[in-house]
């Protein structure tokens, strides 16, 4: 099976299968949704084939292939995975089934091209996890810009044309800096070959001005503190499916780019510079979940909400700097970089689930005002059996994904610096104010408006999503060794490797 170019079929079978989707036309919305359907299906089903063929136990790069891309510049289309990879490849897949059935009758005009759009930007979004040329890299990661402009540009709010604008503006001058990084390794190296520039031994002057030109451009998709703004603004314009996309996979991708460029190329400047990571990740944990529980739009408030739970992202990837200067045996390190990544799964599990159901609320009452709502349990029982069970889990209630990620984070930043430790675990208790306090006054209480009294409970398609999300953040509160096996051998790696820098 590692000889099958399976990672080319991954990339490619969602970009081939948006030309039928469009072909369908603005005539025939139900065919388009149909293929679109099939070809994420589809898609998923080469993911998991994938998965069956991995060997969690080695941390090496798997299903390698690489071909000529441009010879002048020795660029090549080189694709593999190791187990971060995979992870995040999978949830890619999971997650853009959920979109597309979710879309199924909220989207009526240009459906194909919604459609299609989905499609590219889930191929684009694969293409990033899977490449080992840092050109190609760039690529994937530049493009993405393209389909999500046009999802929220096209089928968002009223304020679509300036929230898309801000979006690009800083996520594409952010990659800049990224791309002036790349040259110059390029120009060291001769190559664009990810593994090749991480074994190049760089002076820590070097290192310092890499590091900080991928911090620009990683920590604007994260976002991190103060680069955030752009995401709010994005996510209330954004149509249900495009929040979707952008809070579970997207904002995933900055942490990728940490694991990918920032530690393994420039290891002794995110060292030397780990205090200022640690200290903008404790700030958007802290600041930002106050942020939240002022918010009167859901939408808002579940968009701080996600800035605050990506910080225990970027906690647990730099706190490793921390703990490897006080063991250097790397144990707890490992725990660390592991919580960040069961985080940056179950984020995009439970955050896709609350941006699912503001989207069902939406779809029956047009308005996302927290005060237009109250007492749903009375009309729409089941789901508020949802809403509060992913608010729950949106508060890292133990026995759900939300808890295990944030825990392991938590355990690694004691070890380091119990303060840290005390200042990340205070937003247990702030998300569970602003969540609770959602959950409160829109599930509970009593009915007040007419048309609250008059909305449906979910149909079964809106059940099938809510669904598959519940499932995925009970599995993975209930049983993350999987997940943790089969990042293990490479997360493993990253460490030893973090290890032998000096500072």
């Amino acid at each position: 099976m590692s000889s099958w170019p399976l990672l080319s079929l991954l990339v490619w079978l969602p970009i081939v299968g948006a030309l039928p989707v469009l072909l369908a036309g603005a005539r025939r919305p139900r065919a388009a949704r149909w293929i679109a359907l099939l070809v994420s299906l589809a898609t998923f089903a080469v993911s998991l084939l994938m998965l069956h063929g991995f060997n969690a136990d080695s941390g090496a790069m798997q299903f390698t292939e690489s071909h000529v891309w441009i010879a002048a510049l020795n660029a090549h289309y080189a694709l593999g995975v190791d187990g971060i990879s995979v992870a995040l490849i999978l949830l890619t897949t999971f997650t853009t089934i959920l979109v597309i059935v979710g879309a199924w009758e909220v989207i009526q005009d240009k459906v194909h091209q919604y459609m299609a759009a989905m499609l590219v930007l889930e191929a684009l979004m694969l293409g990033v996890f899977c490449a080992l040329d840092a050109l190609l890299f760039y690529v994937f990661f530049e493009a993405m810009l393209i389909p999500m402009f046009i999802i929220i540009g096209v089928w968002g709010g009223p304020r679509r044309v300036y929230a898309t604008i801000k979006f690009f503006i800083y996520t594409f001058l952010g990659s800049i800096f990224m791309l002036i990084g790349l040259i110059y390794l390029y120009l060291k190296a001769g190559t664009f070959d990810i593994a090749t520039l991480q074994a190049l031994h760089l002076t820590l002057p070097e290192q310092t001005w890499l590091f900080f030109a991928f911090l620009l451009a990683f920590a604007v998709k994260v976002p991190m503190v103060p680069v955030h703004t752009w995401l709010p603004d994005a996510h209330v314009e954004a149509p249900t499916g495009g929040s979707v996309v952008l809070a579970a996979v997207m904002l995933k991708i900055g942490g990728y780019g940490f694991i990918r460029f920032s530690l393994p190329i420039t290891p002794d400047a995110a060292s030397h510079y780990a205090w200022l990571v640690i200290a903008l990740s404790l700030i958007a944990v802290v600041y930002i979940g106050y942020v939240a529980l002022v918010q009167e739009d859901m939408k808002k408030l579940v968009a701080y909400s996600s800035i605050a739970h990506m910080g225990f992202v970027t906690l647990g990837l730099f706190i490793v700097f921390a703990l490897l200067r006080s063991s250097p045996d790397g144990v707890m390190a490992g725990l660390g970089m592991q919580g960040a990544m069961v985080q940056m799964i179950s984020h995009g599990f439970v955050s896709g689930a609350m941006f699912t159901c503001i989207g069902v609320m939406y779809d029956r009452l047009h308005t996302r005002q927290i005060k237009d709502y109250g007492g749903l349990v009375n009309v729409m029982p089941w789901f508020a059996v949802f809403m509060v069970f992913f608010g729950m889990a949106n508060a890292g209630l133990p026995g759900t994904s939300g808890f295990v990620g944030e825990f392991m984070v938590i355990l690694a930043s004691f070890a380091a610096d119990p303060w840290i430790a005390l200042v990340a675990a205070f937003t247990l208790i702030i998300g569970a104010a602003y969540t609770l306090w959602l959950v409160k006054r829109v599930v509970w209480g009593e009915v007040t408006r007419p048309q609250v009294a008059a909305m449906k409970d979910i149909n079964a398609r809106e059940a099938f999503v809510l669904g598959a999300f519940a499932l995925a953040v009970l599995a993975l509160g209930v049983w993350p060794e999987p997940l943790v096996h089969l990042m293990n051998a490479s997360v493993t790696g990253l460490v030893q490797k973090l290890a032998l820098s000096k500072v």
